[in-house]
């Protein structure tokens, strides 16, 4: 696979500062677009608007998308999809890769980001305050409510983004509220995003493939709470080993 690595930073940084510049012209108008829509139709209404958004998004940082979703992932059931966190861009890796509207877990204070935050209070994101004890209730009642409406839940359970591209230790807050719901959960695992965009840099990267794996879904209706730190680590160990393999290969 042929990937762009500059030699010369001095082109990488342009080459990212015009990467970033499309970006943003594409985000801001589309998310003016359906801050605007909300105001009279719920959010569900233009998902395809969200999604054309996502594509484009994606499109803009001259990586080669693709999804594999495993068959067992049914179009008819609300899931909570557990993501591991890579970066900025991990909602819109996700979103289009199967038909689910999905509600995203942001932490709180990303509310006050002009535009994004705006979208996200709109769109009606659960927000997460950042090391605060007793927010288990609000938002487990925030997240029945999306549930109730046919909707799906996106949550990161390592709460950070990766700094070496490995997937850390998962939260348990977020499977205890899962199996409160007794909702599903699906492991996503994406790989080829941390060469993209990595944490700590603003440097992005053209030419590499993105791959989001979707993986069978994970019961967690009638599980005792000594049961889901070993829920969480299963969950977690199927996102890890699609992660190592993919660096695995490409140290062979």
């Amino acid at each position: 696979m042929t990937t762009w690595e500059p030699a010369d930073t001095v082109i990488a940084k342009a080459v990212s500062a015009g990467m970033w510049a499309a970006g943003l012209a594409w985000m801001v108008p589309m998310m003016a677009l359906m801050m605007g829509l909300a105001v009279f139709v719920e959010p569900r209404r233009y998902d395809w608007l969200s999604r054309i958004y996502c594509r484009g998004q994606l499109l803009l940082t001259g990586a080669r998308w693709r999804a594999v979703v495993d068959p067992a992932v049914r179009e008819d059931q609300a899931y909570l999809f557990a993501q591991h966190h890579v970066n900025l861009l991990d909602h819109v890796t996700l979103y289009c890769a199967t038909p689910h509207f999905k509600q995203g877990v942001e932490l709180e204070e990303h509310f006050d980001i002009p535009v994004y935050g705006w979208f996200m209070k709109s769109r009606g994101t659960i927000p997460v305050r950042r090391g605060s004890q007793g927010q288990s209730q609000r938002i487990m009642d925030h997240m029945r409510s999306e549930v109730e409406r046919g909707h799906s839940i996106l949550a990161f359970p390592e709460g950070t983004r990766t700094v070496d591209g490995r997937v850390g230790d998962f939260r348990k807050g977020t499977f205890f509220i899962a199996r409160d719901l007794g909702i599903p959960i699906v492991p996503v695992a994406v790989t080829g995003m941390f060469q993209v965009l990595r944490k700590g840099s603003w440097i992005m990267r053209p030419g590499f493939e993105v791959t989001v794996f979707c993986d069978a879904p994970i019961q967690t209706a009638g599980l005792s709470d000594d049961e889901i730190p070993a829920l969480a680590e299963r969950v977690r160990q199927v996102v890890a080993d699609r992660v190592d393999a993919y660096w695995e290969g490409r140290s062979t």
